[in-house]
């Protein structure tokens, strides 16, 4: 069912589509875009805590997800067997469960809406880009988006509800 979703997905491409999928691709590379929006939202002290809380859930879901999960499921990546299908990006080296991209996407974006419903909305839109980008260019199943938007999710509600947790006994 993964590669028949895949197959329909990949009927899609035409040039400006390949264009915006590999510039959402680069934008999840290395969690790099939510790290900078991170950072920026560490500056002021009413968004810092936000801040805060996203780089520890996105830390979290690197240990996690690609430090663990990806290793022992070492699930190959579709663009390994079936290699038919052109690249438009380069040939993912590691292991495809979870996708990285989509599950440090959803940690941020999921964190930003439990502080900003309007920003946070945003910002999972841009992650459920982010996340199709990587099924568009062959790179990811979309069980392995699946799985990292579930982990992501779920790590950004235990990291803030955590988070509260502490601050409510630090008012004891």
């Amino acid at each position: 069912m993964d590669f028949q979703i895949l197959y329909q997905i990949d009927k899609l491409h035409n040039p400006i589509l390949d264009k915006i999928m590999i510039f959402l691709t680069n934008l999840g590379n290395a969690g790099i875009f939510w790290i900078v929006l991170a950072i920026i939202l560490l500056i002021s002290k009413k968004t810092r805590k936000c801040g805060i809380l996203m780089l520890i859930a996105m830390g979290i879901g690197l240990i996690i997800g690609n430090g663990l999960l990806k290793n022992i499921v070492a699930r190959n990546r579709p663009c390994w067997i079936d290699t038919t299908i052109n690249l438009l990006i380069p040939n993912p080296q590691d292991f495809s469960f979870p996708s990285g991209h989509t599950l440090a996407s959803f940690e941020a974006a999921i964190m930003l809406f439990l502080f900003n419903k309007k920003y946070g909305t945003l910002a999972i839109i841009l992650a459920l880009c982010i996340a199709f980008s990587r099924m568009y260019l062959f790179v990811h199943f979309p069980t392995d988006i699946l799985g990292g938007a579930l982990l992501g999710t779920s790590i950004s509600y235990l990291v803030y509800y955590t988070s509260k947790k502490i601050d409510e006994k630090k008012k004891e």
